[in-house]
């Protein structure tokens, strides 16, 4: 599969649009701010880790008209704001919001506290609820954009020692159906991205936490109908598809990138 925004035989344009990817310094969120650059647009990149997140430019292009990072937890309201009033002073408007920012954790309930489950719930379905919520004017504003929620096969269905991750990805897969009913009649379309399981970091560290992760992977991997494990560009074709004009007839839907481990 080609990387770049030229992808099934179509090319995505995103010059003069401005788009902002949350958790965008690895994995998927890096995949598809690299496509969106690829195709003209400016990226706005925010992430928790200044470290990373400043490599992540670097690698991308020089910071500057295009490409800038900005330090920001999306668990916390108040930066949700401040990712939104960024974007606008940079660049002066909003056309596309990906929230891919995410975290995850397997515990079973009754060892999970109150403050693991309120970091997942947090950042997982609070945050991309108050990133649209401060977005949407200025999308109403620009007559029109494209919101992509980053969910998860654990927003369709339930995965085991997963409880709290499948109640914020599935509330986010909800939402973004609901969003999608109230901001149609504006020329704003929301759709969810449900990948599986996605060879980033995130599953780096998960697999640290395991008491044999070599055989944990090994059973992950044999667990898929196509027998591997997903690509971070992968995923990030498809956010690149709903974000562009390709895309202008879809709203409301939960696109599942995995493997078909949701099939049946």
């Amino acid at each position: 599969m080609t990387s770049d925004a030229n992808l099934f035989g179509c090319q995505f344009d995103f010059s003069k649009k401005v788009a902002i990817v949350t958790g965008g310094s690895s994995g998927i969120g890096y995949e598809t701010a690299r496509m969106l650059l690829a195709g003209g647009a400016k990226v706005l990149l925010t992430g928790r880790d200044e470290i990373k997140g400043e490599k992540a430019v670097r690698q991308l292009g020089e910071p500057g008209q295009k490409l800038n990072f900005l330090k920001a937890d999306v668990s916390q309201p108040a930066q949700c704001k401040k990712i939104i009033s960024s974007a606008i002073e940079l660049y002066g408007k909003i056309d596309i919001v990906v929230n891919n920012a995410g975290v995850f954790n397997a515990n079973p309930i009754e060892n999970v506290t109150e403050k693991e489950f309120d970091w997942m719930i947090n950042t997982n379905l609070k945050g991309p609820f108050f990133v649209c919520k401060y977005a949407v004017p200025f999308l109403k504003e620009n007559k029109g954009g494209s919101i992509i929620n980053v969910s998860s096969d654990a927003g369709l269905q339930g995965n085991r020692l997963s409880s709290v991750y499948c109640a914020s990805k599935g509330g986010l897969t909800i939402f973004s159906k609901a969003l999608a009913l109230d901001l149609a009649s504006y020329g704003i379309r929301v759709n969810c991205v449900c990948p599986g399981d996605i060879a980033t970091p995130m599953l780096d560290k998960d697999l640290k936490t395991r008491s044999d992760p070599e055989k944990y992977l090994e059973t992950l991997t044999g667990s898929y109908p196509v027998g591997r494990l997903g690509r971070p560009e992968e995923v990030a074709s498809v956010i690149c598809f709903l974000a562009s004009g390709i895309s202008d007839f879809v709203t409301g839907a939960s696109w599942s990138v995995d493997g078909g481990i949701t099939a049946g």
